[in-house]
């Protein structure tokens, strides 16, 4: 029997577009699916010529979680649900994302993981007929997939806990008043403004992009100190850029900047 293929790749321009592709079981992850999007993400994070990921589903859910029959025992008994040599979707452990930014758009079913994967992701949508929920609890087990470290400092101490001590679901409103979400799209219009928005990011230039992403990242993991200390040196490196050059002569020529990542 052939492989399934469970994640799809598409290069748009310098964007790379993942998508979940297990739409008969609702994108539900099981151990491959889990495997082949941590190699989608390397593939990003290694690629030089590709300046930005835009993750989206195939079907009519984003994800319905895990696929709790195959990840659960996998779990339990302490496998590996990423390639340890590979980049951690989650952002959790192992291989880091630290260059490329991640634009995600969401749709219908976003039960568990895929909140978690919204809370590791950079720029977050979601189509108006999404339906979320951090339902662990009710299985009595708990969200070990970020949900516990992102969604109170994303989104409040008060909302997370309403969510996720709850297991209830909500709706993708909720989600845009408790910045889980940045934006919500028509269904039909989604898939295009995410690429759209991904494609944005890619025309800016690529390491002023990274420098941004990773100065922030520190701020927030380890505090507004940390990334002050870094913030300048890394500031007057980019200054000495060929894409600092364009940047410049493009606002002097008063025209579009073409950027190559130099």
């Amino acid at each position: 029997m052939a492989e399934e293929t469970t994640v799809t790749l598409e290069t748009v321009g310098h964007v790379l577009a993942i998508g979940l592709n297990r739409p008969h079981k609702k994108n539900a992850f099981n151990i491959q699916m889990l495997r082949d999007l941590a190699d989608a993400y390397t593939t990003l994070e290694d690629d030089d010529d590709l300046w930005c990921g835009y993750v989206f589903a195939h079907g009519g859910a984003f994800t319905a979680g895990l696929d709790l029959a195959e990840v659960g025992p996998a779990v339990a008994k302490g496998q590996l649900l990423f390639p340890p040599d590979g980049v951690d979707p989650l952002d959790m452990h192992g291989a880091r994302r630290r260059k490329k930014p991640i634009v995600m758009a969401v749709q219908g079913y976003c039960f568990t993981i895929g909140i978690e994967l919204l809370l590791a992701s950079d720029i977050r949508l979601a189509s108006t007929d999404t339906v979320f929920t951090q339902l662990e609890v009710g299985r009595g087990i708990m969200p070990f997939g970020g949900a516990t470290l992102r969604f109170p400092s994303h989104c409040g101490w008060g909302n997370a806990m309403r969510w996720m001590l709850t297991g209830e679901r909500f709706d993708a409103a909720e989600a845009l008043r408790m910045s889980l979400v940045q934006e919500t799209v028509a269904p039909e219009a989604l898939y295009q403004r995410g690429l759209d928005l991904a494609t944005l990011v890619a025309k800016q230039a690529p390491k002023a992009v990274q420098a941004t992403r990773e100065n922030s990242r520190i701020a927030m993991e380890q505090g507004t100190e940390a990334a002050k200390g870094q913030l300048m040196g890394v500031a007057r490196s980019l200054m000495g850029t060929k894409d600092a050059q364009e940047g410049i002569k493009s606002f002097i020529e008063r025209r579009e900047a073409k950027f190559t990542g130099e």
